[in-house]
């Protein structure tokens, strides 16, 4: 069985392999056509593109590895089933739970693998690109779901940015300060804000209104040191979407956003997908095995790695549907998570028990 398995292996990963380098090459030679549109914003050019493109490819790896996965192992059990290799398999007293059992502990590794890459490599891959991108076009806006720049609830005040710097630098900030009832105490508005060190940003040029009942009193000041819960780290976040991060970095934000009485849900649901991800590639391996069988000698192989790739990308897009339609109905993040993976789990397990039967 030691020695079945390590064949069974050895191809999977080899044909994983290419499937995977082949994908990969696609999407990063369209990401490269994607950006040829935004050539000469500031200092973008062809070579700053190239190696966006190249910071940008460990997060592409993420998203299609299960994908990469559920071609390569259709493929190589498709040309066992072919060659009748599977059937003397089968034969010499390999059964179909064995069989599923196989594949699981191969698909371990490369569950592992999609881990390492989501949560060590691809976030910090994505924030590099996201700097280096913002640096050389010059379009240094980060929006939170609003044109007017990046609105952050810290404690009793409203902070809105409208431009954040990749050098820990903010320009044109307002900050609106209530008291416990919500009654407004005064407006800041701030030209620049630079990160010192715990929390403490420098600010400078301040112009504060303060309100003190039916009497505004303006004053302008040079400089002044502000504590806030805004630090690099925070602002880092929010140059990458929540699917992007790390799972210790949603975990992170996500309190930060509780704790200030935010909606948390999109943050939540990416957390969950993230966890769930990886288990996903055992799903795809698995679930190639009854397709690999489907038809016998009589489908060729050809056939089923088209339907291994349309498999793949009903995946993918339900993953990022249903992420969508749990956010809008305010479903369970949980749910809204695990719900295509269980799905598909669900599906290869009918169809085992079929082909067992049969």
């Amino acid at each position: 069985m030691k020695t079945l398995r390590s064949y069974i292996g050895r191809e999977i990963y080899v044909a994983t392999g290419l499937v995977f380098l082949a994908l990969l090459s696609l999407f990063a030679f369209f990401d490269f056509i994607h950006e040829l549109g935004d050539l000469d914003k500031g200092q973008y050019q062809i070579g700053t593109a190239l190696i966006y493109v190249f910071f940008s490819l460990p997060g592409r790896a993420y998203e299609i590895l299960p994908v990469a996965v559920l071609i390569g192992a259709l493929f190589s059990l498709s040309n066992f089933v072919s060659t009748s290799e599977y059937a003397v398999m089968r034969a010499s007293g390999l059964s179909m739970r064995r069989t599923v059992y196989a594949l699981a502990q191969i698909g371990v590794m490369l569950s592992i693998l999609t881990f390492l890459f989501g949560e060590f490599i691809a976030p910090v891959g994505d924030r590099a690109a996201q700097r280096l991108r913002l640096k050389a076009t010059t379009s240094n806006v980060i929006a939170q779901n609003f044109r007017s720049g990046l609105w952050v609830k810290d404690d009793n005040k409203f902070v809105n940015v409208a431009r954040v710097m990749p050098e820990t630098v903010m320009h044109n900030i307002k900050i609106y300060e209530f008291d416990a009832d919500y009654r407004l105490l005064s407006i800041s508005l701030v030209e620049r804000g630079e990160y010192q060190s715990a929390n403490i940003w420098l600010l400078k040029q301040i112009t504060r209104t303060t309100f003190d009942n039916d009497v505004a009193k303006v004053k302008n000041i040079s400089e002044v040191r502000w504590k806030s819960v805004l630090s690099p780290s925070i602002l880092n976040m929010l140059m990458v979407v929540p699917e992007q991060m790390s799972v210790l970095d949603l975990y992170s934000f996500i309190d930060h956003l509780k704790e200030n009485r935010q909606d948390a849900s999109r943050y939540e649901i990416a957390l969950w997908q993230k966890i769930v991800y990886p288990f996903a590639v055992l799903v795809m391996i698995i679930i190639a095995l009854p397709f690999a069988n489907f038809g016998g000698r009589q489908v060729g192989v050809g056939a089923k790695i088209f339907l291994g790739i349309m498999l793949g990308l009903l995946f993918h897009l339900s993953n990022r549907l249903f992420g969508h339609i749990g956010l809008l109905n305010a479903w369970s993040p949980f749910l809204s998570a695990i719900f295509p993976t269980f799905l598909f789990l669900g599906g290869a397990i009918f169809m085992l028990k079929k082909e067992e039967e049969r």
